[in-house]
């Protein structure tokens, strides 16, 4: 099963999905934690020109097509072969972090020209399941302010997070049945509980006698 966290700036990703890893693999799940950008040689790279604080010259062409190289190398190089072995993938952002940062946030481009993009990039590789850490704009900024470590997109003005935050809740009403909506507001306790209730859901339903095994 491929799985996503996604969420507007300061939602606790990074925190939440190394706790949720351990969580599965104490249930006996072999599982692969990875991050976008980066997660292979090449992205790593890419993730470094891209987040750099000294590169504010960089277009917006050239930040999308940055993000679906990063991609297009993790999917094919850890992504596919891990599923392929029966590995549950967990990873932090994916291909719909474009459609809400660059399609959503910056407003310049249509949705449709992004998302062909973003296939070409995947191959068509689609979560199984999408995880929305939901939390108002003020509040996440505050978090990553005070968390330190604030990169070239962080940034941008407030009115560019809370349409991210915006494009993020339309993609989850649209496709319900692939998204789950987290209220990331809550104690990192609290939150944690609640992805775990959610994907140990997911994951029974993947499995069934008639399959012989998961899904």
């Amino acid at each position: 099963m491929f799985i996503t966290l996604e969420g507007p700036e300061g939602c606790g990703k990074t925190s939440q999905i190394a706790l949720l890893g351990e969580f599965l693999r104490q249930q006996g799940r072999s599982v692969v934690l990875l991050r976008e950008p980066g997660g292979t040689t090449i992205g790593d790279q890419v993730r470094a020109v891209l987040l750099s604080m000294k590169n504010q010259e960089m277009c917006t062409r050239t930040e999308i097509l940055l993000f679906q190289a990063s991609r297009a190398q993790l999917v094919e190089q850890v992504i596919r072969p891990r599923l392929a072995q029966g590995d549950l993938v967990l990873c932090d952002r994916y291909a719909d972090s474009t459609l809400a940062y660059q399609g959503y946030g910056y407003q310049k481009f249509h949705l449709a020209e992004l998302k062909r993009l973003v296939d070409f990039a995947t191959g068509g590789l689609k979560p199984d399941l999408t995880l929305l850490l939901d939390v108002d704009v003020e509040t996440g900024l505050q978090r990553r302010m005070q968390g330190g470590g604030v990169n070239r997109l962080d940034a941008l003005e407030l009115d560019f997070h809370r349409r991210v935050r915006q494009g993020y809740l339309e993609m989850a009403r649209a496709e319900p049945q692939r998204w789950e909506i987290i209220d990331a507001g809550q104690s990192l306790e609290d939150v944690q509980q609640a992805l775990r209730q959610v994907v140990t859901q997911r994951l029974q339903l993947s499995w069934s006698p008639e399959s012989g095994g998961p899904g």
